[in-house]
């Protein structure tokens, strides 16, 4: 294992497919993050993206559903929380518009993905036409 490697704990994981399930996300990622130690305004960024990837795969995602893993992680003695967000949908074409501010392909705002960038310290979005979207964050123990 290299020094910058991340260890997890085993993950919550649970299918998002309606409103009620945004809530769910929203309660798990908070009691994670005060597991970790996360204070109130990380904890607060951290729900506040989540729940917009969640939104999105509810917006977005063929057949409104996808997958989502929370999980406690550790690299070089701090501790964060990694949350996992994946679906089946058709996929983004362009991931460098998809991150700026006001693109949208649905006519709303385009802040979604810039924003919940912003929010957390670490940021992976995967995705390609026709192939679904997977987008990974971290938000880590000042």
């Amino acid at each position: 294992m290299t020094a910058d490697a991340v260890t997890g704990t085993e993950s919550d994981v649970f299918t998002i497919a309606d409103e009620a399930d945004l809530i769910r996300v929203r309660k798990v990622l908070r009691t994670e993050a005060e597991a970790m130690g996360l204070n109130l305004v990380d904890a607060t960024k951290l729900i506040t993206a989540g729940s917009e990837l969640a939104r999105n795969i509810l917006n977005y995602a063929t057949g409104r559903r996808g997958r989502i893993s929370i999980e406690q992680v550790y690299r070089q003695g701090r501790r964060g929380v990694r949350a996992t967000f994946a679906d089946d949908g058709p996929g983004i074409d362009d991931i460098d518009a998809a991150l700026t501010d006001g693109f949208s392909t649905r006519g709303s705002l385009g802040l979604g993905l810039p924003g919940a960038r912003r929010l957390v310290d670490d940021m992976t979005l995967t995705s390609a036409a026709g192939s679904g979207t997977t987008v990974v964050i971290v938000k880590w123990q000042r």
